[in-house]
């Protein structure tokens, strides 16, 4: 993973991201209470903006936070980020917490300011090499919180999930629970079957993905879809697995758990959808930016 870039947003100030302090009493860091967003910069565009602060408003309301800003002001906070940091194309991470109280208690602070944090980086680049060979992965047994759904920055049973992939040799970990597959630890999952697309349900078990959305919205019309449940034993049967995070678009998986997906290369369906994801960068890129009222 590349550094990430040199200009941050923190509580109403843009400020070098080293430089950058916030108190180890605030709650994001005492207890994960805060949640997060990320979404793609295409050529200085924010890709999805609307439905991401959707789902960061939706996560603040389901902890019983107010968001500080609206829709119209966040687009201005990241626009001016992005403009800071000036690279075309990145990704921003935004995170909100409950801020700070002077002690450690678990129930709310009857008056708080929340944490507003913002910070940008390079977008990772799926190599021709990736794009040739696909990428692998291994199935974990879910043993997360009850609610996948918020996007919670208490993420640790992810990070070790991720990890066990990492050492296995893996790029990811796809989730388990009760023999059907829920997502992996930081990606949306579909699987293709005799021409048919096929991805779990939302539900308080899976984070809801904009970028699962985007491609649904890209295949509709040309490949039958299905939103169902998904057992493991489909997933290794699948003529092509796909996993989607905002960072990456959607990328094949053609290895889980050591053996091939279908012909263990990234199959054709796929490749129809890469093909439409370029064509709507590439409309993006060509769209004016938009400049917020400030």
């Amino acid at each position: 993973m590349a550094e990430p870039l040199p200009q941050c947003y923190l509580n109403g100030e843009y400020v070098a991201l080293r430089d950058a302090r916030i108190s180890p009493l605030d709650r994001g860091f005492l207890f994960g209470d805060s949640v997060y967003e990320v979404l793609p910069v295409f050529s200085g565009r924010m890709f999805l903006f609307a439905e991401h602060f959707d789902r960061l408003a939706r996560s603040l309301h389901e902890i019983k936070l107010e968001n500080p800003h609206t829709h119209e002001q966040w687009r201005g906070i990241l626009e001016e980020l992005i403009a800071r940091n000036g690279a075309a194309d990145q990704y921003v991470y935004v995170q909100v917490t409950r801020g700070m109280e002077f002690g450690r208690n678990h129930a709310f602070p009857a008056v708080v300011k929340p944490t507003v944090f913002a910070m940008a980086s390079p977008l990772p680049v799926f190599s021709d090499a990736q794009r040739a060979a696909g990428l692998s992965a291994i199935t974990v047994e879910d043993f997360r919180w009850g609610r996948c759904d918020i996007k919670s920055t208490a993420l640790l049973a992810n990070v070790l999930m991720k990890q066990q992939a990492a050492e296995a040799g893996a790029n990811e970990a796809l989730i388990l629970r009760d023999g059907n597959v829920m997502e992996g630890s930081s990606t949306s999952v579909f699987v293709v079957k005799n021409g048919t697309v096929v991805t779990p349900p939302n539900s308080h078990r899976i984070l809801p993905g904009t970028t699962r959305d985007a491609a649904l919205s890209l295949i509709k019309g040309v490949m039958p879809v299905e939103i169902r449940s998904v057992s493991i034993d489909e997933l290794r049967a699948a003529d092509e697995v796909w996993i989607s995070a905002a960072t990456r678009d959607v990328v094949p998986v053609t290895r889980v758990d050591g053996a091939p997906i279908g012909t263990g290369k990234p199959g054709p369906a796929w490749l129809r959808l890469a093909a439409s994801f370029a064509q709507l960068r590439q409309k993006l890129a060509g769209t004016p930016a938009y400049t917020p009222e400030r």
